[in-house]
């Protein structure tokens, strides 16, 4: 029973997109492990810009580098 984490900050990923990544976690699990997608769990998380880091530095910041 496979499960995936997707981690994403919050600005506007679509419906559209988290159905494709769910598919697409999915269908890579199928092909390479042979998992069977009823048992797969695919979670995608919105995290708020303010709590993402990334280099020590708060994403905002990094960005501005």
């Amino acid at each position: 029973m496979p499960y995936v984490n997707i981690q994403v900050t919050r600005e506007g990923v679509t419906d559209e997109q988290k159905a494709q990544l769910i598919k697409g976690a999915t269908d890579l699990l199928v092909k390479v492990l042979d998992k069977t997608p009823a048992t797969t769990f695919v979670v995608i998380e919105e995290v708020e810009l303010e709590n993402w880091g990334v280099g020590g530095l708060p994403v905002t910041e990094y960005r501005r580098l």
